[in-house]
């Protein structure tokens, strides 16, 4: 499951280039993939389940690395889900995109060494669908459909580093962690999945704001 040679590998800092990521949890995201992954945002902002968490290796253990997130709209459409058919269809045109945001992992800098030692949980990371969040949350539009991305950037030292920008970044996408942008599930096999799955869903009722 690791994905190392993303698309413009080559051409990277030596410090990037063989880096590789492996989604933690792989067989849970595939299992709401089959389904079609469903992740809630609201006003105040809301965690993702499951979690976003990669292991890493191919980094230099005594270099330091910023790890951050960012989520991009699939397509240009804004859907809706035909609850007779249990399907999302195509419901127009996408709304203007969101504030693009970035979402730095709290621990960022640190050393290839620590980055590598356990598994990075970007536990959070908050989606909202509010335009004017002023807390550093996701903005993401409800009814459109997006794909998480994870950037490890390579802190470099060179004063003029901004020239060599584009070489000290090595960026990874994993198919199954696409998912719709929602207020509440539309699809009861999503609730009863993330009921199942999700240690801090007892409880659960719909539309209920985090505790």
């Amino acid at each position: 499951g690791w994905v190392g040679e993303g698309p413009g590998a080559s051409g990277k800092n030596r410090h990037v280039c063989h880096a590789s990521a492996r989604l933690e949890m792989g067989s849970l995201w595939e299992e709401f993939n089959r389904l079609g992954t469903e992740m809630i945002v609201t006003k105040a902002g809301r965690r993702m389940f499951p979690t976003f968490q990669v292991k890493l290796s191919g980094l230099d253990p005594l270099a330091d690395y910023v790890l951050l997130m960012d989520f991009i709209p699939l397509d240009d459409k804004r859907y809706r889900y035909a609850f007779h058919s249990s399907s999302w269809l195509a419901a127009g045109r996408a709304e203007p995109a969101a504030p693009g945001r970035v979402h730095f992992h709290p621990d960022s800098p640190a050393k290839g060494a620590q980055w590598m030692r356990q598994i990075v949980s970007f536990d959070k990371l908050k989606l909202t669908n509010n335009l004017l969040d002023d807390n550093g949350h996701i903005i993401l539009n409800s009814m459109h459909r997006y794909q998480p991305r994870f950037h490890v950037v390579f802190v470099d030292p060179r004063r003029d580093s901004e020239r060599f920008a584009h070489q000290n970044f090595k960026s990874f996408s994993f198919p199954e962690t696409q998912f719709m942008a929602v207020t509440a599930y539309q699809n009861h096999r999503i609730t009863q999945l993330k009921i199942a799955s999700n240690p801090f869903a007892k409880g659960f009722r719909d539309g209920d704001p985090e505790p």
